[in-house]
């Protein structure tokens, strides 16, 4: 397979690793983009690869808590000038209201009701949006949420909601504990709340890609297996939430601080806004060519 400098660059971006060392890496693994990561962690070349795409697209999060329900949304538009605008903010409150009124399942079936079950449908209140403002606008996407009045639900936004972060405790009534533990979400990107919801394929791809590493550093076969479970455990803490040190007090784990609060961490869902959507590539000198010749 040819390897462009397109795939050289993408490798680089998700690894930090050099380009001949990338280039090498695809060439040995025929551009396999997450074989390549795997040969450039087992040379020790590059870290543990985030293999979240580049953020891109622009918009906010938005989350609605109306008793025991609760929902995050994510609408998109195209500028970073738009999510300042009053209609905006309006629409993102009046989707969140809704999609927690009227528990759709999907994005589709979302678009199709009719906006807190009266009137004109969600589509067409978007669509009334962007005729308005003169910016295609989209809801992305969606996760609710249900508790009882024993538990509690954690509600954060960072950055006026480039980031958005709804948690469900279980065993407290105070919202701060959640919030605590949202506002965690939001800064260090947990991808599961407890070693039990990471599946035991993944784990034991990490455990080969670890033992490959530390047997190309020269380690002795029979010290590798210990080596492995250690460094397991480094994995752990960086993508499971209850092992990760507590931003606001990181002497203790997050585990200990939900405990001591009587409380457990039932679910989390973060949104970052445009995550995995590429943006888009605009060549000014190229526009304004084209802007001359009509």
């Amino acid at each position: 397979m040819a390897i462009t400098a397109q795939m050289v660059k993408e490798l680089r971006e998700k690894t930090g690793a050099g380009m001949m060392d990338c280039k090498k890496a695809l060439q040995e693994t025929d551009g396999n983009m997450d074989a390549a990561i795997d040969y450039l962690r087992e040379k020790g070349i590059a870290k543990a690869a985030k293999k979240a795409d580049r953020i891109a697209a622009e918009g906010l999060t938005h989350i609605e808590v109306d008793g025991n329900k609760a929902a995050i949304i994510e609408v998109n538009c195209e500028t970073d000038f738009v999510t300042k605008n009053e209609q905006f903010k309006n629409l993102l409150s009046d989707l969140g209201k809704h999609i927690v009124s009227q528990q759709p399942t999907t994005v589709e079936e979302a678009l199709q009701q009719k906006l807190n079950g009266e009137g004109e449908t969600v589509d067409t209140v978007i669509n009334s949006a962007v005729s308005t403002i003169g910016e295609k606008i989209s809801l992305r996407r969606f996760a609710t949420m249900e508790k009882t009045d024993n538990d509690s639900f954690g509600a954060y936004l960072h950055m006026g909601g480039r980031i958005g972060v709804l948690s469900l405790l279980e065993g407290t009534t105070d919202e701060q504990v959640g919030k605590d533990v949202s506002m965690h979400v939001a800064a260090v990107n947990p991808r599961y709340v407890s070693r039990d919801a990471v599946s035991e394929e993944e784990v034991n791809h990490e455990r080969e890609v670890l033992k490959s590493q530390a047997l190309n550093e020269g380690k002795p076969e029979k010290i590798v297996e210990k080596m492995v479970e250690g460094r397991l455990g480094k994995f752990f803490e960086e993508i499971v939430l209850l092992e990760q040190s507590f931003v606001k007090d990181p002497d203790q784990k997050v585990k200990k601080y939900v405990a001591d609060k009587g409380a457990s961490v039932k679910a989390f869902v973060r949104y970052e806004v445009g995550e995995g959507m590429e943006k888009r590539q605009e060549n000014f000198a190229e526009e304004v060519m084209s802007q001359i010749k009509k």
